[in-house]
């Protein structure tokens, strides 16, 4: 799939600071370990999909709540480095953004995270709302902030932009948010009220959204558009650094839907595409090491080549 020129993409969420370490095994209660490598990024799942998007070669903004602490400026620095235009609706903040503690299993890959997510940061929209999505070919939302996530999707929909929800854990406030998605795409753990199992899960989803996917790690993704069904499987790989995989994903999807539009005809093979830059960013440890990997490992020409 080739653009012929590159899309635009509007992240919408969650945008903190990480503190990365690589570890032999994860720690038990009130012991010490010495990490074989440390790393400092921005994150959060909008941030970490705008950077992929970007590196790809879409026009990127992100729409996050980040403030005037010297972390915030460190957030915003990195991410203008990354060719990432910042729009902060909460310009006033004065305290931190959020702090994740991530430790990655040097053997497995597997990561443990703490982190204040939002901490119950909840911005309005800012007044420029509107110039932005209308600026945009699809506008991807994380569900963080979630007055700024709906006026989005709200504000998107009225437009006729395609939104896409990065479902990764499931929130109240996305019940309200779901009647204005158009694409979802979930994470294996995201569950549905009383939906306890993902069969049930995923019927509950396609009833409110007609085109969605769920991935499930290595096991095949499943999607649907209205009542048609499939799967996309997922390439097997040696497994250096799952951090920031889904994001990764969600990153690769929107940049796609940017480029070539969302019909159901087009699902499987966008969701193919992001699997294969997830597998590219598994297979490498660190935050941001991965991304100049992608030319020659996902076969791309330029990063505007799909």
């Amino acid at each position: 799939m080739v653009a012929d020129q590159p899309g635009a993409v509007l992240c919408v969420g969650l945008a903190t600071v990480d503190v990365l370490h690589r570890v032999q095994g994860f720690p038990s209660a009130n012991s010490k370990i010495t990490a074989t490598r440390q790393d400092v990024a921005a994150g959060g799942p909008a941030t970490n999909a705008a950077v992929t998007a970007a590196a790809l070669g879409s026009r990127v903004t992100l729409l996050t709540a980040l403030g005037t602490h010297p972390l915030a400026h460190s957030v915003r620095d990195e991410l203008t480095g990354f060719r990432i235009t910042v729009r902060d609706a909460a310009p006033d903040r004065t305290e931190a953004p959020g702090v994740s503690a991530v430790a990655v299993h040097e053997g497995t890959g597997e990561r443990s995270v703490v982190s204040a997510d939002a901490r119950g940061v909840d911005p309005g929209p800012p007044a420029e709302l509107t110039q932005l999505v209308s600026g945009v070919d699809v506008v991807l939302i994380d569900g963080h902030h979630p007055r700024l996530a709906l006026a989005a999707a709200q504000t998107a929909a009225r437009i006729g932009v395609p939104v896409v929800f990065d479902a990764g854990r499931y929130k109240p406030h996305h019940e309200q948010l779901l009647d204005w998605v158009d694409i979802a795409v979930c994470s294996g753990d995201y569950r549905l009220p009383n939906c306890e199992q993902e069969e049930r899960t995923i019927r509950a989803l396609s009833e409110r959204v007609a085109v969605g996917a769920m991935t499930r790690g290595s096991d095949p993704i499943v999607w649907w558009h209205d009542d048609i069904r499939g799967e996309v499987p997922v390439p097997v790989v040696s497994v250096q650094d799952t951090l920031g995989a889904g994001d990764a994903f969600h990153g690769a999807f929107a940049h796609a839907v940017a480029a070539q539009g969302w019909n159901g005809g087009k699902v499987a093979d966008h969701l193919r595409f992001a699997g294969l830059v997830a597998t590219v960013r598994v297979q490498h440890a660190g935050p941001r090491s991965w991304l100049e990997k992608l030319p020659s490992v996902v076969g791309l020409d330029s990063p505007q080549v799909l």
